[in-house]
Order: C-alpha cells, then structure tokens, then sequence
C-alpha cells in the first residue's frame, strides 16, 4: 500500500518537515575556496571534488514535488508507483549526479571508530559559528579538513535533523582527510531511502513529517532531473555559481555564475516552488 490510497492529504502534516534543508551559511563558500585550493586534487582522486562543490549552490527545494512524489513511495517495492510505473533512485543516478564512490570496498562502517579530533558544538552559535571558529588563516591542515568534511557531511549530504553542528559525521570526516576511501554514495543513497521508508510509515499512520532530517536534497534533485520536461525546466540554461569569494565585487561584463559542468550542478540549481514556512 501507498500513502496516497490512506487519503491522509494535509499540508499541516509538512509543517517542519525541511528545516534541516541545506540552506547558504555566510562564510561556507569562502571556507569551501580556501580548502579546495590545496585538497581539490586529492578530492578528485577519492570521487568527493563534485558534490563537495554542490555544496557552494543555493538549493531551491521544489516542495511541491517532494510533498506530492513521497505519497507514491511504496515500501514494498523500494520505489515510487508512478502512472508510468515503477521508478526509484540508483546508485547510478547517484554518480551522476552527486560524482560520489560508489565501488569502494568498505571494510570498515565509518562509525565504528571514535574520532581522535575534537569538535566544540553545543555553544558555538550555529554552522555559522562553526565557521567562524574553524575556518584559519593559517595553511589548511589535518584538522581543519576534517571539520570542514565533518560540516559538509552533517548539514549538506546528510542534513541532520538537528539542523546545526554536532560530531556524528566527525570519524568519518577525520577518515576523508587523512586519506581513507570508503563508498559514500552507497551511504548517501541508503540515507535516501531510509528517509522515504519513514515518511511512508507516518503519511500512512497521518503523522507529521517532522524531527527526520535527511537527505532530501538529493530526492529533489532526482525528482528534478528525471520529470524537468514535464515541469518545463531547461537544463542546459541553468547557471552554477563560479568560484569567486562572496564578498566579490563584479565588473560590469563579469558574471557571478557559470554553465554547468554536469547533471548534478544543472539539477541542483533548478528553481524550486516557495513552501510552508519552516
């Protein structure tokens, strides 16, 4: 069964459902420029380089959509019964559209080992704060790697529900940084469908869709790409924010944006549809 046939239709129960949505933090692109002045290299070699730089783009979620599709998730099939049949995200889509490793062997889940660094997050004020703490003017290192992973982690591929810094990405951002490799599009695409199966179960039950976090970014994402031609949007005319520090100032003939280079910068960039207020 589908949450559609329950006939549980109310926005009342989306009300909190995206505050954790991956929303700009003042100071991330900037701190995203400096580490990936020295790391960008290795970061291609591990699969991590294109969707850390997602990360730098103003995701517009299309709620709309997201509300709509999570009704035709069936939990027996791991799929949306759409009209036109079955059809769920791959980790081939995840390649696509995230770039992330997929074929690593994972000999080790990544929370087994606790993190030797530490992080301060109950009093630090936010991600913002986090920034403003962690980001250094001296040569990037170890540990500042690894709290810039730990962040992009929690907030952007995982969208913790807590919607602010904590350290339960630290051990495997610590791994990243020095080295390791481990299949993180597996992770990202099974977060993706853990989040479906609990939105299923509680539209069913006529629960409200909050307290989850998770991955809806890349549901959206998805979303976008394979219905664009239905929803009439153009993705060879999206643009992606080039690398410039977002205090910048443009020339007149300078633009601030660029084509994008992939699926995933054209997807994610797509305009979204407003929503509930979070």
């Amino acid at each position: 069964m589908i949450p559609f046939r329950a006939e549980n239709f109310s926005l009342d129960l989306w009300k909190d459902t995206f505050r954790s949505w991956p929303r700009p933090t003042v100071g991330w692109k900037d701190w995203f420029l400096r580490v990936s002045h020295s790391n960008e290299v290795q970061w291609g070699e591990r699969k991590l380089d294109q969707c850390i730089r997602l990360s730098i783009a103003d995701m517009h979620r299309n709620e709309s959509l997201l509300i709509a599709a999570s009704y035709f998730w069936s939990d027996t099939l791991n799929a949306f019964v759409f009209g036109h049949g079955p059809a769920s995200p791959t980790l081939a889509d995840v390649i696509m559209l995230t770039g992330l490793d997929v074929s690593s062997t994972d000999s080790t889940h990544f929370f087994d080992t606790a993190p030797s660094a530490k992080v301060e997050t109950r009093t630090i004020g936010g991600w913002f704060g986090y920034i403003q703490k962690y980001c250094k003017m001296a040569p990037v290192n170890i540990k500042e790697q690894t709290t810039f992973l730990n962040m992009w982690l929690d907030k952007f591929i995982f969208s913790g529900r807590s919607a602010g810094p904590t350290f339960v990405y630290l051990s495997a951002a610590e791994r990243l940084a020095n080295g390791g490799r481990f299949p993180l599009g597996r992770y990202l695409l099974g977060a993706a469908y853990h989040l479906l199966h609990q939105v299923a179960k509680k539209l069913l039950l006529g629960q409200p869709i909050d307290k989850l976090g998770g991955p809806w970014w890349f549901i959206d994402m998805w979303l976008n790409l394979h219905m664009h031609k239905r929803l009439e949007f153009d993705l060879f005319a999206q643009r992606f924010p080039r690398d410039i520090a977002e205090n910048h100032e443009l020339d007149e003939e300078e633009s601030a944006t660029r084509p994008p280079l992939n699926f995933g910068e054209a997807a994610i960039v797509l305009p979204g549809t407003g929503g509930n207020a979070d």
